[in-house]
C-alpha cells in the first residue's frame, strides 16, 4: 500500500466534518474513535475508516465507534504493514543462494508422505475424513484469524481464550511460531515486491510459493525484520508462551493429536491416521498459505490497486479460507475481513463474526464503503463487480 501525502489536496473538501479531530493531531498517522452517529456502540463493534480525507487510506485513518461520550479522539497506529515506498533495493550483484538442504530434504520427504496419504483415502473411514477436515479448519484458522489478521494486522480484539485456541491452531499448522509469521509478514507488506519481501513474487512462482523456504533469507529481509517495532507481539503472553513450548506444541499439535484421535476412539489404523489428518492434512494447509505469496500475487485481477502485484483469486480464497482477496488486503491491509464482500467465500471473516457474537472478539476493523468506491475510481483496474 503506497503511502500518499494528500492532506492539503483533500483538507478544502473535508474540512468541516474533520476539523475536530486535526486540532489535536501531533502525527499523520491516526485513528478517530466516535459516536457521533448517536448510536450507543456494542462491545463488538466494527471500525469503519473515515469517509473524508478518503485518500488518506495509506496513512491508517479509522474511526472505532465506541467512545461512549461522543467525542472524538486520537491516537497513533504503529503497525508496520504500510509499504514503504522509500526503500531502494541496493545496487550492483545479487548475494548468492544459499540451499538449505535440511528443508529441501524434508520439504521432499513431507510432500512424498503427503501423496502416499492421498492414495490412502479410501482406506480411512468417514470419522477419519470429517477428523481430517476438523484439523484443516483448526489450523487454517491458527493461521487466518490468528497470525494473519489478529497478530499480524491487529484487525481486531480477541479475549484470552480465543487467543489460546488460534494459538493451538496455529501450533497445529505448523508454519513457524506466531511472533516470527507475524514478523515476516510485516515486513512482506512494507517491502512487498522487493528484495527485502520474504517471499517477492518477482522472483517467480516456486520461490514466493516455496523456495523462499529452500534458502537463506536476502541480507536485506533479515535487516528490515530487525527494525520493525514488534512490542505488541512480546507484550502478548499467550504469543510469548507457544513461542517458548514451539516444538512441543508442533510435535503435540501437528502431528500426535491429528493421529491418535482417530486411532484411540475409533480405531483407525495408526498408518492411515499418520497420513492422512497427519502429513496430507498438514502439506494441503502449507499449500493453501503458500498460495496467497505465489498465485495470490500473479494470477487475478486488481479492481482497487492496479499499480500493486496481489491480485484478487477466488480459487485462493476458497483453498486458504478467505485469504485470496489479496488486492484489496494489501490496500486496505487493517480491514478485518480482508475483502470489500465479508463472509462472502471467507470462512475465516464468518470465524471472527461468530466470535464476535458470542463475545470472545471485539472492535473490528472495516473501511466504509466511500473509501472503497473512491480507492476503485482512483486507482483500479476497471475490473469491480458490486458482489
Amino acid at each position: 500500500m503506497r503511502a500518499a501525502a494528500c492532506l492539503p489536496a483533500c483538507l478544502p473538501a473535508c474540512l468541516p466534518a474533520c476539523l475536530p479531530a486535526f486540532l489535536p493531531l501531533v502525527s499523520v498517522r491516526i485513528t478517530l474513535r466516535s459516536a457521533s452517529d448517536g448510536i450507543t456502540p456494542s462491545p463488538c463493534s466494527v471500525r469503519a475508516v473515515l469517509p473524508c480525507c478518503r485518500n488518506m487510506t495509506e496513512t491508517r485513518i479509522h474511526r472505532a465507534d465506541k467512545q461512549q461520550n461522543g467525542d472524538a479522539m486520537a491516537e497513533t497506529s504503529t503497525v508496520d504493514d504500510v509499504f514503504d515506498d522509500t526503500y531502494r533495493e541496493k545496487e550492483g550483484k545479487k548475494p548468492p543462494k544459499i540451499l538449505v538442504w535440511r528443508n529441501i530434504i524434508l520439504m521432499g520427504f513431507l510432500h512424498v508422505g503427503a501423496l502416499y496419504g492421498l492414495a490412502l483415502i479410501p482406506s480411512a473411514s468417514w470419522l477419519t475424513l470429517g477428523w481430517t477436515a476438523v484439523c484443516y479448519m483448526i489450523s487454517a484458522l491458527g493461521v487466518t484469524a490468528g497470525a494473519h489478521r489478529l497478530w499480524s494486522h491487529r484487525s481486531y480484539k480477541a479475549s484470552v481464550p480465543l487467543r489460546v485456541f488460534l494459538a493451538l491452531g496455529n501450533s497445529m499448522a505448523f508454519q513457524n511460531d506466531i511472533y516470527e509469521w507475524a514478523r515476516d509478514h510485516r515486513v512482506h507488506h512494507k517491502y512487498s515486491e522487493t528484495d527485502a519481501d520474504p517471499h517477492n513474487a518477482k522472483r517467480g512462482f516456486f520461490f514466493s510459493h516455496i523456495g523462499w523456504l529452500l534458502v537463506r533469507k536476502h541480507p536485506d529481509v533479515i535487516e528490515k525484520g530487525q527494525k520493525l517495532e514488534l512490542g505488541d507481539l512480546k507484550a502478548d503472553r499467550v504469543v510469548m508462551f507457544q513461542r517458548r513450548h514451539y516444538k512441543l506444541s508442533v510435535v503435540l499439535l501437528c502431528f500426535l493429536v491429528p493421529m491418535l484421535v482417530p486411532w484411540y476412539f475409533w480405531g483407525e489404523s495408526l498408518g492411515v491416521a499418520y497420513f492422512v489428518p497427519g502429513l496430507l492434512r498438514y502439506t494441503v494447509v502449507l499449500n493453501a498459505s503458500w498460495l496467497v505469496n505465489s498465485a495470490a500475487h500473479m494470477w487475478g485481477n486488481r479492481p482497487y490497486d492496479k499499480t500493486i502485484n496481489p491480485r484478487e483469486n477466488p480459487f485462493v480464497a476458497i483453498s486458504a479460507i478467505g485469504e485470496g482477496f489479496h488486492n484489496y488486503h494489501h490496500t486496505f491491509p487493517f480491514d478485518y475481513a480482508t475483502s470489500e464482500f465479508g463472509c462472502k467465500v471467507n470462512i475465516t471473516t464468518a470465524f471472527i463474526n461468530l466470535m464476535c457474537f458470542l463475545g470472545l472478539a471485539r472492535d473490528r476493523k472495516r473501511v466504509s464503503r466511500d473509501m472503497i468506491a473512491a480507492r476503485i475510481q482512483r486507482t483500479g483496474d476497471g475490473s469491480h463487480k458490486s458482489g
